[in-house]
């Protein structure tokens, strides 16, 4: 049976539903009106907090609502400031990859020292120092903690007190591009390194003298320890020598890993030419291109007789058509830089091989003291059996004599003949222990 049909008010009142009618608005949501019917829930939305807003686009963005990690920015004239960079952030703000940023991670330790240049900023990943070298600023993961704040502190000294000594406008290293090469800037009576090899020789001289200080310091716990130990061996000296040993392996490890980066840098001349931000930043804004090492042309550097390098050289022909000026970063300065942290790194590694060998010889020492310890044992051990041998052929006698045998011997009626029997299988017993001795002695099994 089919509803009735919806009835009609006179013109300009409310329509009347019906009972069908109300049924399908109801279904849809619509009140007599025909308007959507607002929810409890909707009605009463509070505003969106701003804090709660920027907390959700960090949970979007930065992962389970964990804080951006701090960074202490270090700029070319000294001043620093803390804040909060994340990963992506800091990807953007350095051109670096995530790779590299991983590095810098100090839960990560298994990562091996590196020092990398890039097209925009310089990794280094020391085993004290590490850091984020741009043209205008060094990036420090961890200034809060206490053993990257004296790396900051070091950083703001010497930064500050290079910009105040000799200044660089950008104005004079863009006019020295132009020339087709980038000196680094003067002042006073010499040239003054770039930014970027400055803020790196700081990282260089904090590892080393971070590693150097902890070899002085093993050093002077380590020989007293030792010759404690050779003069009385015991369980605490033993302890102690252990732990010292350990720390020594932890060190030692440290300074080999510095050591083979810093002569692995040496021994690559682009890696040492990919640091050389400054200069290819004033190269670019002399309106230069690119060269071999980070452009599209693919020469490398030549060697002349003399000794001294030839730049990156591509087409000549097709640089003549383009008029640009090839981009040729000498590395000699960096290169007597490493060096000189290479043979300062290496006078480290060398104390701790020579504190190595200290403990590997009081090792054979302790070694050799146990050795004969057990020598005089088991001659202690031969000189008992011995004796114990003679004193059992004694006995031997003995038990005869105390047998239930009727012999001449016990119806002497000398009294002393006991002492004389008795003294008689002692001295036996005696000078047959002497014999085996001096025989022992003379086979050289008893000294």
């Amino acid at each position: 049976m089919l509803p009735p049909p919806a009835t009609h008010a006179q013109d300009g009142d409310t329509p009347v539903d019906t009972t069908y009618g109300v049924q399908v608005m109801r279904r849809r949501g619509l009140d007599a009106n025909g308007a959507r019917k607002s929810s409890p829930s909707h009605s009463h939305q509070l505003p969106a907090d701003p804090a709660t807003m920027a907390t959700a686009a960090r949970r979007r963005h930065g992962g389970a609502g964990a804080a951006a990690p701090e960074w202490a920015s270090v700029s070319t004239t000294g001043a620093w400031r803390v804040e909060p960079i994340g990963k992506h952030q800091l990807m953007r703000r350095t051109g670096l990859p995530a790779r590299d940023l991983r590095a810098l991670d100090p839960a990560l330790s298994s990562y091996p020292s590196s020092v990398v240049g890039r097209d925009r900023a310089v990794v280094v990943n020391l085993e004290r120092a590490r850091a984020v070298i741009t043209a205008s600023e060094v990036l420090v993961p961890g200034p809060r903690d206490p053993a990257v704040a004296p790396l900051v502190s070091e950083l703001r000294a010497r930064l500050s007190a290079s910009a105040a000594a000799s200044p660089a406008p950008p104005q004079a290293e863009a006019e020295a591009g132009k020339g087709g090469g980038v000196s680094p800037p003067t002042g006073g009576g010499g040239k003054v390194l770039p930014f970027e090899f400055r803020a790196l020789e700081v990282c260089l001289e904090y590892a080393c003298k971070s590693l150097e200080h902890e070899a002085s310091m093993l050093e002077k716990e380590a020989y007293p320890a030792l010759d404690a130990l050779t003069s009385k061996v015991s369980t605490l000296n033993l302890e102690h020598v252990r732990q010292i040993k350990s720390r020594l392996v932890a060190i030692s490890g440290g300074v080999h890993k510095v050591r083979d980066e810093l002569e692995h840098l040496l021994d690559d001349d682009a890696d040492m030419a990919a640091m050389h931000l400054s200069e290819k930043a004033a190269f670019q804004a002399a309106g230069g291109d690119y060269s071999s090492r980070f452009g599209h042309v693919a020469e490398e550097p030549a060697v002349g007789d003399d000794g001294e390098r030839d730049g990156y050289e591509g087409d000549s022909d097709e640089q003549e058509d383009q008029g640009s000026i090839v981009f040729m970063p000498r590395i000699d300065e960096l290169e007597n830089l490493l060096e000189a942290y290479f043979v300062q790194i290496d006078g480290t590694l060398n104390k701790l091989s020579t504190l190595r060998e200290y403990v590997e010889d009081t090792e054979d020492y302790i070694n050799i003291m146990l050795d004969d310890k057990q020598n005089q044992l088991l001659q202690m051990g031969v000189v008992l059996s011995t004796a114990t041998l003679m004193a059992t052929g004694a006995i031997v006698v003995t038990a005869v004599f105390g047998m239930n045998i009727r012999f001449a011997l016990y119806n002497s009626p000398d009294t002393n003949i006991f002492w004389v029997a008795t003294g008689g299988m002692v001295g036996g017993a005696a000078a047959l222990f002497t014999v085996a001795v001096l025989y022992f002695r003379k086979n050289g099994i008893l000294r």
